[in-house]
């Protein structure tokens, strides 16, 4: 087999493995709503009254769901930058879907256990929850470790956002499991933990939006002075 037609089978079988992802997580995603499916306003009651008395459930889909959407925009970035992969990449991509699999079971039933009320219906769910979540990150930071560790695999090394992605994925899993020890330690804290996650968010988005930005005034200085 030539090189050409190496490079032809890789890119195939690297789009396979993307779409095979992409295909999990939609399904999985579109599986968080089922719980919301049985949720009806009974004879009389407003829809105001019915989304009041089922809060948990509504707020655990639409936040598992942002989650879920931020670590797939992570974890395809990653994915779209390798131009080959071994079977270590493929057992943590599984590892990775798995845990994502899992969600709308866990979401469910931390959602039933009221996690914004006055405490949980099942003990230790919200550590299981907060436990996948924290998996999931670190599931994707080993991809990008190993991916690291492997500049072959990857079609474009650039270990400078590499590291990056590593440090944003480790913040997030440990404040994950921060969350999840707190759910057992102090329930009435931890509801509010989440907040938490915006900042972080918007820590390491205005760090990438400053690169960006530097990245781009040295490449139009570099421009000028050629």
């Amino acid at each position: 087999m030539g090189e050409e037609a190496r490079d032809l089978h890789r890119s195939r079988s690297v789009d396979r493995l993307i779409a095979y992802s992409d295909g999990i997580v939609a399904v999985a995603v579109t599986l968080l709503a089922l719980p919301l499916v049985d949720i009806v306003p009974g004879t009389g009651q407003s829809v105001w009254t019915m989304l009041v008395e089922n809060r948990g459930q509504v707020i655990a889909f639409l936040f598992t769901f942002a989650v879920v959407g931020i670590m797939w925009l992570a974890h395809n970035r990653i994915l779209n930058g390798i131009r080959d992969f071994d079977g270590a990449v493929f057992w943590l991509n599984t590892g990775w879907l798995a845990s994502i699999v899992l969600l709308p079971w866990v979401s469910a039933l931390y959602g039933e256990s009221e996690w914004i009320g006055d405490g949980a219906a099942y003990p230790g769910v919200g550590l299981l929850y907060w436990g996948v979540l924290a998996l999931i990150s670190f599931l994707g930071l080993g991809i990008s470790l190993h991916l690291n560790r492997h500049p072959e695999l990857v079609a474009h090394p650039d270990n400078a956002a590499a590291r990056r992605g590593e440090i944003r994925g480790a913040a997030f899993g440990l404040y994950f499991l921060f969350i999840g020890v707190m759910t057992l330690v102090a329930p009435s804290i931890a509801a509010w933990l989440p907040l938490g996650l915006i900042a972080i968010s918007i820590l390491f988005g205005s760090a990438r939006s400053r690169r960006d930005r530097e990245a781009v005034t040295t490449s139009s200085t570099t421009t000028e002075e050629s």
